[in-house]
């Protein structure tokens, strides 16, 4: 299988996903990095009237998973550990994570990810440790 072949059949899996459904996201996969947006929606607010933290590590840690997922083509990768820093609130535009790998080596993968506004501005960074697991990317998977 050429690479990006592996790249689409991941970028349908991640559509696939039932929470996605909910968010309704892109995606874009190449070699080591993966970009991921959403188009806000208010129903993703806190009380304060911003988007809620966990849509900020949702996009993070997806940036960076697939990044890392990009460089495995036979197993789903886990995310081992994830650190993020907010910077800002957004609450209109869209949100838009880039992921890149910056480590890898035959059993942990270390990538950042970050977000930024419709405006440019980073909102929002993260960075994590995944790892393989035994679960085989298979059409069950919706990796097809």
């Amino acid at each position: 299988m050429t690479s990006s072949i592996h790249y689409r059949k991941l970028e349908k899996m991640y559509l696939a996903a039932p929470i996605n459904n909910m968010f309704v996201p892109k995606i874009n996969i190449e070699r080591g990095n993966a970009e991921v947006s959403i188009q806000i929606q208010p129903e993703y607010f806190h009380a304060a009237g911003a988007v809620h933290g966990a849509l900020y590590f949702k996009l993070l840690d997806d940036a960076a998973f697939f990044a890392v997922n990009s460089l495995v083509e036979d197993v789903f990768v886990l995310t081992v550990t994830f650190n993020l820093y907010f910077m800002r609130p957004i609450s209109k535009g869209e949100m838009f994570a880039t992921g890149k790998v910056i480590q890898e080596s035959s059993r942990l993968y270390i990538a950042e990810s970050h977000i930024l506004d419709s405006d440019g501005r980073e909102i929002a960074r993260g960075s994590g440790s995944f790892m393989k697991s035994k679960i085989a990317l298979e059409s069950q998977l919706g990796y097809a």
